[in-house]
């Protein structure tokens, strides 16, 4: 009887548990150095755009997941900043019950799809507050994402053996 006791504990803690426990804006900027006069020309943006993920546990079964997305945008003809727009949304998961890839999965690739939407409506936000069109940013793949790193670190391996 124990016996089967501790065994049904152990199933329950080997359940898998996911659970979004906050979402927040952990850093915030926008900057547009060369109004006014950014203002005076017709607008002929042209966008790069840097995103990166990191996650970290901040206590048990508590990953704190950080999408940061970084949009600079120039006139197309004299190269001059529009502006420039950086978020990043952060969100604290409480995963149990999945250890090793399929962690580094679920914080590498499902949770930054969890935040994402949050962090283009920040932007967009931001860049109609600082009068310019909306920038509303393209959905990321960021299956694909987590599929280039694990290979660009499986080359690296490779590479140092």
């Amino acid at each position: 009887m124990a016996e089967d006791n501790n065994q049904a504990a152990q199933g329950q803690e080997q359940q898998l548990q996911f659970s979004l426990q906050r979402i927040y804006v952990k850093d915030i900027s926008f900057e547009s150095p060369n109004a006014p006069a950014v203002f005076q020309q017709p607008f002929k943006p042209k966008v790069g755009l840097d995103l990166n993920t990191t996650h970290e546990e901040v206590g048990e079964n508590l990953y704190e997941v950080v999408v940061k997305v970084t949009a600079q945008v120039s006139h197309a003809d004299s190269g001059s900043t529009s502006f420039l727009v950086e978020v990043e949304q952060a969100g604290l998961f409480r995963i149990a019950g999945l250890e090793g890839d399929q962690l580094d999965h679920t914080l590498g690739a499902f949770c930054p799809n969890v935040l994402f939407p949050y962090a283009r409506e920040c932007i967009d936000s931001l860049v109609n507050r600082g009068s310019f069109p909306p920038l509303m940013l393209a959905p990321v793949n960021f299956e694909a994402m987590y599929a280039q790193k694990k290979q660009r670190e499986a080359q690296g391996s490779e590479t140092t053996q």
